[in-house]
């Protein structure tokens, strides 16, 4: 019985290579089966993460969004809502007994309390227009809401009278005396956002930020705009009441006190100023702060305001690297923040009273939503890589990160998912560029493959070691490509110089950086020359717009939402700050600039196959850019086709959409880099 066991065991060991090698190929089909880990909120008492899990059903073409808990000392997460598909945003209550969150149980979105178990769920605002973003008081006396409500109704049975009119109006015309009139995929609306506060238990709903402004407004990335203060009696909000805020990101801070009263401004910087948080002790307000008026991209600088004296000081200056987010430590002399930094995101801490900063956690991931227990011993934040999505995880300074949630362990253990390398070229003027390059799973160095270029948007974004469902490199990859994501000129995370050189050379840096790129990879013995793709969104779909009139190194293109012709984009994009900024003003202020940077002039010498992608409902790059690109492919007679989505904006986000976007890319590309038969 020996001898058998032993030859038994040497015949698993030779065939376990193909058991492995049986594996699934991660596809779009199966990144929608992932769960979706978000808003974890750590109990005041340190003992449970409360956190969302949102689910989609392929065939319905839904999704589902339930609170879970779990507990700091280990354990299975307990799902404690059941009711609804929206339930989300859970915040504990001071004494860590109940948890106040938002959901569409009753029919609409209102705000809920229910006992840490699940049970106890009770109804708290019934405002018929609606409840969202929560907050509650540290005092735990109240909870700050969100609502769009029509700014010149005092009471909610104005806002209801109003909502019921609007409805049964037989004319949906819309008229409009500024800009800025619609947004990424809505128009503006006769309604306001504004933060309301209400009892813990109910009761009437008091509007703190009357007035024509959204509070907050659009957010250019980042936490909360609005916070409360821990004793409870003041609100800190962002307001944007320039006259003309389609250029403007002048986002202030204001404060206003929690019973109601006149608001009063507390910055004076003429850039953008956001995501406030007050210290635990209530002497500080950190927020992060940008420099450059009307530019989004400008660097985050972490700041920290005395109250009472109103002093600022930028803890960050001398840090090349933009703040992404923050939390106190819990005596507050401490400031703990997010950075992006070369593709990963990583935490950073440094003292309030100002000094060099201190590298906490880093590596090949991208961390967010750290928050620490009452001690301060151990940290709770999740993590998502390039391989695997976000999960939930807590560490001490003394040991190693231990997982608090596992949800997608047991389906990702069916499939391959590699990790990407990373590449660095020298770029014009001799920038080093960073590139990560994912290859297909069982990839072998002697065959030829096929090369697929992912262009980042932007300009002023990055790819990174992190998971995403829009754009997956594993997807791809698992298609038959080597993936190759460069990070050129305009890219985040390496340094605001790198970050601005994109500005006003569009066509310019960028594109030396990624034909560099390509060279090196041409280069490498694995890479088939022949077979070369190249696909990009947004800001990277102009530059395969760009690409397509100046290159035609590449046998297959893909632009999705990518900007054709710079003088009309400008005209019919809202948020006019940006390509004010990008092409220092507008076409009638800089004609020869928009006219050298437009892919549109150079349509004459398109000659790739192309494949154009566009959400009807994009206000940001609007559909006319896609229709006037297939317009001229047509008319040159290049192969190409369009798939518009009418009900998708910027991005696709939809299941059934998504999963026929991924579809149409992959078997457009596969298309035109199939390998000919000898």
């Amino acid at each position: 019985m020996g001898l058998m066991r032993f030859i038994l065991a040497l015949s698993l060991l030779a065939v376990s290579p193909c058991l492995f090698a049986q594996k699934k190929m991660l596809d779009a089909e199966a990144i929608w089966k992932i769960q979706r880990i978000g808003e974890p909120a750590l109990s005041p008492d340190g003992k449970t993460v409360a956190f969302v899990v949102r689910k989609f059903d392929l065939d319905k073409n839904s999704s589902t969004r339930h609170i879970y808990t779990v507990a700091m000392e280990g354990g299975e997460p307990k799902q404690i809502t059941t009711e609804g598909s929206v339930n989300e945003r859970p915040r504990w209550t001071p004494d860590s007994k109940r948890i106040v969150w938002v959901s569409n149980r009753g029919g609409s979105g209102q705000v809920w309390g229910m006992n840490a178990d699940g049970t106890g769920a009770k109804q708290i605002t019934t405002i018929a227009t609606e409840a969202g973003g929560i907050l509650v008081s540290p005092d735990g006396k109240n909870i700050v809401f969100q609502s769009s409500v029509y700014p010149d109704c005092a009471d909610e049975a104005c806002n209801k009278k109003r909502m019921e009119e609007e409805a049964a109006s037989k004319s949906k015309a819309r008229v409009y005396t500024g800009l800025l009139y619609r947004h990424w995929t809505e128009y503006q609306g006769k309604r306001r956002n504004h933060l309301f506060v209400v009892g813990i238990d109910g009761g009437k709903a008091k509007d703190l930020t009357p007035g024509p402004h959204d509070v907050p407004p659009f957010s250019l990335g980042g936490p909360d705009d609005y916070a409360i203060s821990p004793d409870g009696g003041e609100l800190c909000y962002v307001v944007n009441t320039d006259e003309n805020p389609a250029l403007s990101t002048n986002n202030d801070l204001y404060v206003v006190p929690m019973g109601g009263g006149e608001a009063k401004k507390i910055t004076v910087n003429t850039a953008a100023d956001a995501s406030p948080l007050y210290s635990p002790d209530g002497k500080f307000l950190a927020y992060r702060a940008q420099a450059k008026a009307g530019f989004e991209a400008d660097k985050w600088r972490l700041v920290v305001m005395e109250r009472a004296s109103g002093t600022a000081t930028i803890l960050t200056e001398g840090l090349d690297r933009a703040v992404q987010s923050m939390t106190w430590s819990g005596d507050s002399k401490r400031l703990f923040y997010t950075i992006e930094d070369r593709g990963r995101q990583t935490l950073q801490m440094t003292p309030v009273t100002g000094g060099g900063s201190q590298t906490v956690v880093s590596g090949a991931s991208h961390i967010d939503d750290v928050q620490f227990s009452p001690d301060g011993k151990v940290m709770v934040y999740g993590e998502h890589s390039a391989s695997q999505p976000m999960e939930l995880f807590k560490t001490t300074s003394r040991s190693k990160p231990v997982p608090l949630t596992k949800l997608n362990d047991a389906l990702l253990a069916q499939y391959e998912v590699p990790a990407p390398e990373e590449m660095v070229v020298d770029g014009a003027e001799k920038a080093k560029v960073s590139s990560f390059v994912l290859k297909p799973a069982g990839f072998d160095a002697k065959k030829k493959y096929p090369v697929l270029f992912l262009i980042h948007g932007g300009p002023q974004g990055a790819w990174g070691h992190s998971w995403s469902y829009r754009w997956n490199p594993q997807v791809f990859a698992n298609a038959g490509f080597v993936v190759v994501m460069p990070n050129p000129r305009g890219s985040t995370g390496y340094g605001q110089k790198f970050t601005d050189e994109v500005s006003d050379d569009w066509g310019g840096k960028v594109y030396d950086d990624i034909m560099a790129v390509v060279d090196k990879v041409e280069a490498e013995p694995w890479a088939d020359k022949e077979r070369f793709a190249a696909a990009g969104g947004s800001f990277g779909g102009y530059m395969v717009n760009w690409m397509l009139g100046h290159t035609n190194r590449f046998k297959a293109f893909v632009s999705h939402a990518g900007v054709y012709d710079l003088r009309s984009m400008a005209g019919e994009t809202e948020e006019l700050w940006f390509v004010n900024w990008e092409f220092k003003g507008m076409p009638w202020d800089q004609p020869e600039t928009y006219s050298k940077w437009s892919p549109s002039y150079f349509t004459k010498d398109f000659k790739t196959p192309t494949l154009v992608l566009h959400g009807e409902l994009d206000y940001r790059v609007p559909v006319g850019q896609g229709m006037q690109l297939f317009t001229g492919l047509q008319m040159q007679k290049v192969p190409s086709k369009m798939v518009l989505f009418p009900d998708e904006g910027h991005w696709i986000l939809k299941p059934a959409n998504s999963l026929l976007w991924y579809k149409s890319f992959i078997d457009w590309v596969t298309e035109f880099t199939a390998k000919k038969a000898e």
